[in-house]
């Protein structure tokens, strides 16, 4: 008989492509803590608000025109780990903190 909290539990994660880093997760709550929605349909909505805050500050000018349309976040399934950290189909393990990962970026809270 198995122990259910040896079941890997599986959320998800919005990531961004970085010229050095690679792949890493973008949005942080205000603890700097990784972001993780237990939908993907969560995750993505979380994008779409931030597209229409950059479109915002577009309208305002604040932003200019093509930083504003590019989407360049995108959903990534993640195993949680017991400790917070998360774990990519792609082996890349990342520690639960933002400064663990060298950004600054902070994104609404959105939690488990």
């Amino acid at each position: 008989m198995s122990d259910e909290s040896e079941q890997p539990v599986y959320a998800f994660c919005i990531y961004i492509n970085t010229l050095f880093q690679g792949p890493v997760p973008t949005v942080f709550d205000e603890n700097d803590h990784i972001c993780i929605f237990t939908t993907e349909a969560e995750a993505r909505r979380e994008i779409v608000e931030n597209t229409v805050i950059r479109l915002e500050q577009f309208s305002s000018g604040e932003r200019d025109f093509d930083d504003a349309i590019a989407v360049e976040e995108y959903v990534v399934e993640v195993e949680v780990l017991p400790d917070g950290s998360i774990k990519d189909a792609d082996g890349n393990h990342f520690d639960a903190s933002a400064e663990a990962i060298g950004r600054t970026h902070r994104g609404r809270v959105a939690g488990m």
